[in-house]
């Protein structure tokens, strides 16, 4: 299995948010290194998606594939146990509409690491340090996929903040109220070779790392669970759950859930 930060951050990250070894796994846009994370940790029960799978550019043996498109996933709602996608959403002509995907047809979880939006990344990129649009995916992949959507077109990497992964679940799903657990990482120690950016990085690891020390948040990795409400517990107090569908609580008002709402002007 390839040992490098963003991997052991994957591979950390599944083992701490996906106790049963047995439950039910989609992971979208998934490879070799997806294949090994889920292999390595004793699950059985996975199914790993990717348009590369079928064209021969990824081995996933061992589990079921499938060929899907991440944005639009011709899937059940709540279809499996968890729904996982590692370093695929920026590659989506819109990112979140792949995350609501993989929202949907998640039953108990969606998790997904992407990059994290920060100060220190903007930076990073202004500097020609990080890449802002992802060339790099389409020169390893002959300049012929990697890119947007899996084109030659590199894709603009889109990066995340806990504040914007809260709103788009809460905009698709504004009936109950979620449970949002997040982790930080981070892959200074991915620079080799020896031109100008991989030695100029080297440099700066240790100075960077007291400092994502003193503020995790600054750090360039991303790890988001989206646990999906259980109704009607978690519905919001101005609805309730009946005949199997949710309405709105007829005769709820704001004044009588101190703490719970407020007025607003419509």
């Amino acid at each position: 299995m390839l040992h490098e930060p963003r991997i052991d951050f994957y591979r950390r990250t599944i083992d701490g948010w996906i106790p049963d070894r047995d439950a039910t796994v989609l992971v979208v846009g998934g490879g070799d290194n997806d294949r090994d994370v889920f292999q390595s940790l004793g699950f059985s029960n996975v199914t790993i998606t990717n348009v590369a799978t079928a064209l021969g550019r990824a081995d996933c043996s061992g589990f079921r594939t499938l060929v899907v498109d991440a944005e639009r996933m011709d899937l059940p709602d709540e279809s499996y146990d968890y729904a996982v996608v590692h370093a695929v959403l920026h590659h989506c002509a819109s990112p979140h509409a792949g995350l609501l995907e993989l929202y949907r047809v998640a039953r108990k979880a969606a998790i997904f690491i992407e990059a994290r939006d920060s100060l220190t990344v903007r930076l990073l990129g202004w500097l020609g340090l990080s890449q802002v649009y992802e060339y790099g995916a389409v020169i390893s992949n002959k300049c012929e996929a990697g890119g947007v959507r899996d084109t030659e077109i590199p894709n603009y990497v889109y990066r995340w903040t806990e504040r914007e992964v809260e709103k788009t679940i809460s905009s698709y799903a504004p009936y109950a109220r979620h449970s949002f657990d997040y982790r930080q990482g981070n892959t200074v120690d991915c620079q080799r070779g020896w031109t100008l950016k991989a030695i100029l990085v080297r440099l700066l690891v240790p100075a960077y790392r007291f400092f994502v020390w003193l503020c995790p948040g600054q750090q360039n990795l991303f790890a988001a669970r989206i646990t999906k409400p259980s109704i009607p517990r978690d519905l919001h107090p101005w609805l309730l759950q009946q005949d199997g569908k949710v309405v709105f609580k007829r005769g709820w008002s704001p004044d009588r859930s101190p703490g719970r709402a407020t007025k607003t002007d419509a």
